[in-house]
C-alpha cells in the first residue's frame, strides 16, 4: 500500500509499492494471507540478517508495445475504430470492440429475462448468453452452449427457449 519514510524498506531502492513477498530465508509464503506474512516478518529477531525473493507485479501498459514504424507489415487490425481499451487483472491489455445495435438489443432483453425469471440482472451474464447465442442454430444448439460454458446456472429448458426467441428478435429488429 505504501512505504513509510525513513524506513529500512525506504532505503532500498530495489523494493517497492505492490512487490509480493515470495519467501523469506527459503520460505515459501506464495498463498499465504497477508497477516502471516506480517507475523512472520515481526518474529524474524532484531539484527538478523534474512534473504527476501520478492516478484513484482506486471506493470498494466507493460504488455503494450510502440508502434510499429510504416503501415507495410501487413493489414491494419483496427476494424471499426470503435472500441474500448479494458485492463484486465489476469492477462494482456485487449482491445474490445464495441457491441452491435443487435448486440445492444439482445443483450438488454436477455437482461430483462434474467430478471424475470431468475431476480437477477447482470449485463455481463446476458452479453455472454448473447454471445453464445449468436450462431446457435436452434435452442437445442444454444441449451448446449449455455451447459457448456455456464452448466452451474442450470437453465431451465422454457428459460433457454425465451433467450432463443429474444436473440431471434433482436437479430431481425423486433425489438
Amino acid at each position: 500500500q505504501r512505504i513509510r519514510e525513513g524506513s529500512v524498506i525506504a532505503r532500498t531502492p530495489l523494493i517497492g509499492v505492490g512487490d509480493m513477498i515470495e519467501a523469506i530465508d527459503g520460505r515459501s509464503l506464495v498463498g499465504a494471507r497477508h497477516f502471516e506474512v506480517a507475523r512472520l516478518l515481526q518474529e524474524l529477531p532484531r539484527g538478523h540478517t534474512f534473504a527476501l525473493r520478492l516478484t513484482e507485479p506486471r506493470r498494466a501498459f507493460d504488455m503494450i508495445g510502440p508502434r510499429s514504424g510504416g503501415g507495410r507489415g501487413g493489414p491494419p487490425q483496427v476494424s471499426s475504430g470503435r472500441g474500448t481499451l479494458r485492463l484486465r487483472s489476469k492477462g494482456p491489455a485487449t482491445v474490445q470492440e464495441q457491441p452491435s445495435a443487435f448486440e445492444e438489443r439482445a443483450v438488454a432483453k436477455v437482461d430483462d429475462l434474467l430478471e424475470s425469471y431468475m431476480g437477477i440482472r447482470d449485463s455481463e451474464l446476458a452479453a455472454t448468453m448473447v454471445e453464445l447465442g449468436r450462431d446457435a442454430r436452434d435452442p437445442d444448439a444454444l441449451a448446449e452452449a449455455l451447459d457448456s460454458q455456464l452448466g452451474e446456472f442450470a437453465f431451465p429448458d422454457e428459460f433457454v427457449f425465451d433467450v432463443w426467441g429474444a436473440i431471434g428478435d433482436a437479430k431481425v429488429g423486433r425489438c
